[in-house]
């Protein structure tokens, strides 16, 4: 996706882990123009969080 946006150009970004998102999101909002972040989602955890941990929370409302 970082090619796509750069291709149109857009600014490309790729975060590596979930400590890098937080840092790389301040660095766009501060920078002028269009930024598009490519954010790899470990699937496998979907069925843990959708099922589990989101019942648990929407319950605790």
């Amino acid at each position: 996706f970082v090619k796509y946006a750069e291709a149109y150009g857009a600014n490309g970004h790729r975060v590596e882990s979930a400590d890098g998102l937080l840092p790389l999101l301040e660095h766009c909002i501060k920078t002028p123009g269009v930024h598009v972040i490519d954010c790899p989602v470990d699937y496998s955890e979907n069925d843990r969080i959708l099922n589990s941990e989101l019942r648990e929370r929407a319950l605790a409302v």
